[in-house]
């Protein structure tokens, strides 16, 4: 599985797919460039009326996706019920635009919702236009341009790429310039597809073409993520305690990561000129830990004004990246002082969002993300041992509750009459947790109950050492104390 994930695999997105079915016929002819996508939007409408992700309800995303989707049925004169549904969800949920928390809000949202109503405007869509939830929106974007440089836009490449399709005022004759090596838009379907249909570019066409045959008529709202992929899947392995398994295939998934390897950061797929402290900081953690060379200094890059950002011209900053930084900044070296500014900026930061109950992000869905915070803090990477974290982590990813301590270590401690001697079953409890934690493996279960052994029987003679008892005494007792009736044999051996 590993060894074959290569571009990376994402989930598909409606939003995406909508304006990739919104691209007309490049020939000049009726209809558009890519009926697959049309077809995938006919099928794949929820029970709602809306279209999204059907395990999460974001009132964001949904919304978004399903008037993008209303859009481009209708510009294709498709699936009258279909839009009927969709637009009686929108009428029904508005609303919760007003109410959700802006965490949840999909990057690009106040640029790109507004310019969705404007194509649906010129469709004549019948839809709450002046909706009191969409004042709030309407004003933000227009508080998000003017804050553009329309001539940094052109020049330099940032994360408005991504939301190109939003953008008013494209000069498409220089954005060209900015088109990543693949064909895309900072690896955008919607926005690559919003280029397409201005420009018609050839390079542009490949990868929407490319995705669409991939993922059968849908397209995802990022592609490819390779480097994302390969470097949470080695963390989510390492985390879970088994990647003793796959020592090969994680060598391969770091050589690859390290080969994209910049000095100035990487982000989510390789060759970008758009980089992101979140992938940045697990890959240099990752790297580090597997001995491969990597730089501090990389950090530098996100620094600005005693703090730092994940993406350059942020307005909000993410919980997930903090996150990140933190646990990189935990391998520091003596004398790398910008992890150990980030260390610092990351653990107030998180500490302060952790007291106002407001740990979670748009960027990940995770079970206890709270909990996976807080465990990095109170724990830091030197103070944890790796089985302990496996068992935390297990629980925050809905693990069972029950644990299973091997009862041979159990038994050894009745038939041997160890309370005689002053230790109790937590004490064994103990021995075995300690040799548990740093000796996991199955192969070595034999080792680690030779070593919790050894450990309580230490402390038995030390503790005997320290007695009151005569010399003669102590060693008799100590002899032949653990002998009761029905035991004549004391297995002191501890294997």
């Amino acid at each position: 599985m590993l060894g074959s994930m290569g571009d990376g695999e994402i989930s598909v997105s409606a939003y995406d797919t909508a304006w990739v079915a919104l691209v007309p016929r490049l020939d000049g002819g009726d209809g558009a460039q890519f009926p697959a996508a049309l077809r995938w939007i006919l099928g794949n409408q929820l029970p709602d009326g809306s279209w999204g992700d059907a395990a999460l309800f974001s009132a964001y995303d949904r919304i978004t996706n399903t008037l993008a989707c209303v859009v481009a049925l209708t510009k294709w004169s498709l699936g009258p019920e279909n839009c009927r549904r969709g637009l009686s969800f929108l009428e029904d949920n508005m609303w919760r635009l007003a109410e959700e928390d802006s965490v949840s809000m999909p990057i690009g949202f106040e640029i790109a919702f507004p310019s969705l109503l404007e194509a649906a405007k010129s469709l004549d869509v019948v839809f709450p236009y002046d909706h009191h939830a969409l004042q709030r929106i309407y004003a933000n974007r227009e508080v998000k341009l003017k804050r553009i440089p329309m001539e940094m836009m052109h020049s330099i490449p940032t994360t408005i790429l991504h939301s190109l399709e939003g953008m008013p005022g494209v000069d498409w004759r220089k954005i060209l310039r900015l088109q990543s090596s693949d064909g895309s838009f900072l690896f955008s379907p919607a926005a690559t597809a919003s280029a397409l249909t201005q420009t018609g570019d050839t390079k542009c066409f490949e990868y929407i073409d490319r995705i669409v045959k991939k993922f059968d008529g849908g397209v995802p709202n990022v592609y490819p993520v390779d480097l994302f992929e390969h470097i949470w899947a080695v963390d989510r392995l390492e985390r879970l305690g088994i990647s003793r398994y796959f020592k090969q295939e994680i060598k391969q998934c770091l050589d690859h990561v390290h080969r994209h390897w910049t000095e100035g950061g990487i982000c989510w797929a390789r060759n970008s000129a758009v980089v992101d402290v979140d992938d940045t900081a697990m890959a240099f953690r990752l790297l580090r830990l597997h001995r491969y060379n990597v730089s501090p200094s990389v950090f530098e890059n996100f620094e600005k004004d005693g703090g730092f950002f994940c993406f350059v011209g942020q307005s909000t900053q993410a919980v997930t990246g903090m996150y990140n930084l933190n646990r990189a900044s935990q391998v520091r070296f003596p004398g790398e002082d910008v992890l150990q500014r980030a260390g610092r900026f990351s653990y107030e930061f998180l500490r302060e969002r952790e007291a106002q109950g407001t740990i979670r992000d748009k960027w990940i869905i995770s079970k206890d993300l709270p909990g996976e915070v807080q465990y990095a803090l109170d724990f830091p990477w030197y103070a944890s041992l790796p089985r302990v974290e496996a068992r935390v982590y297990l629980d925050q990813y809905g693990g069972d509750d029950d644990v299973w301590i091997g009862k041979t270590l159990y038994r050894w401690f009745t038939e041997n009459g160890l309370e005689a001697f002053g230790v109790a079953p937590r004490d064994v409890l103990r021995a075995y947790f300690l040799a548990a934690a740093c000796i996991f493996e199955p192969s070595r279960a034999t080792e680690r109950l030779a070593w919790a052994r050894a450990s309580v029987m230490a402390n038995i003679i030390s503790k005997y050492l320290r007695s009151e008892l005569s010399g003669n005494k102590m060693v008799e007792r100590f002899m032949h104390g653990g002998l009761y009736e029905g035991n004549n044999d004391v297995s002191w051996i501890p294997i």
